[in-house]
């Protein structure tokens, strides 16, 4: 049977941020969002396009590859996964949105030889994609950007309804999760919008495990020249804004690290 293949753009071994353990992320091209901070904007389009190599060369973004192709490779580091608790993240721009028939047939056969899958997700998808994969993931890292739903629409290109949604749906059907905060100077990083995510979490009583603070940086701001596009500059949190931040999760009950 014949199958849409979705192209990957990054396969990043030993990753220690994408979830438990010595990991592999596998980048999926494609994402509903348009986030205006996104680092890595090669990620945005779901089709291969090409990239301006720091030596003025052109080169493809996105492979395909099948299933086996995929399990075979990521087989390589079994011993790697099962020796640190790790396994294979998949990752996006957003994975949830690419053929689920795809997803679910990768996630199911991994599930089958022993690796351990979690989701990275924004949350901007179906819901009917997330009850296919749940049979055969450990857990998801979820990404809340922003509460005000007039803001997130502003700096993201949409509302924030179906992202919150599905948050409470997960927690609703006792999915693990990890909240992933990124934080921005001056646009999400308050105590007053740590605040607002707390209250909300609490009045939904949507259960996370943990959370992570992943803080703004412009490591891929290149990028959007070498792809001819333009993007806004955003401020890095301050490492007093950040452990505060910290402190706050800490005092409402949370494990909570920067990064990851």
């Amino acid at each position: 049977m014949s199958m849409e293949i979705p192209y990957i753009f990054n396969i990043q071994k030993f990753s220690v941020h994408d979830g438990p353990g010595i990991r592999t992320t596998l980048f999926f091209k494609g994402c509903p969002l348009r986030c205006n901070w996104c680092h890595n904007p090669e990620s945005q389009s779901y089709a291969q396009e090409f990239i301006l190599t720091k030596s003025g060369k052109s080169e493809a973004v996105g492979k395909q590859y099948t299933i086996a192709q995929l399990v075979k490779e990521l087989e390589k580091d079994q011993i790697f996964y099962e020796q640190s608790g790790g396994g294979v993240t998949l990752s996006g721009g957003e994975v949830m949105t690419q053929n689920m028939d795809y997803i679910e047939a990768l996630a199911k056969k991994l599930n089958q030889v022993g690796i351990s899958v979690w989701i990275d997700t924004c949350g901007e998808a179906s819901y009917d994609a997330f009850k296919r994969i749940q049979p055969y993931v450990e857990g998801f890292l979820y990404d809340l950007k922003l509460m005000d739903s007039k803001a997130h629409e502003h700096y993201i290109g949409k509302d924030n309804h179906r992202i919150l949604e599905n948050l409470k749906q997960l927690s609703r059907d006792n999915a693990h999760i990890r909240l992933r905060l990124i934080q921005i100077d001056g646009l999400n990083s308050s105590e007053t919008s740590m605040l607002e995510i707390y209250k909300w979490l609490q009045l939904n009583q949507v259960r996370i495990e943990a959370i992570n603070l992943l803080p703004y940086h412009e490591f891929g701001r290149d990028k959007y020249a070498r792809l001819n596009r333009q993007n806004d500059l955003f401020c890095k949190p301050t490492a007093e804004a950040l452990e505060s931040a910290q402190a706050f999760w800490r005092l409402k009950g949370y494990p909570v690290a920067i990064g990851g």
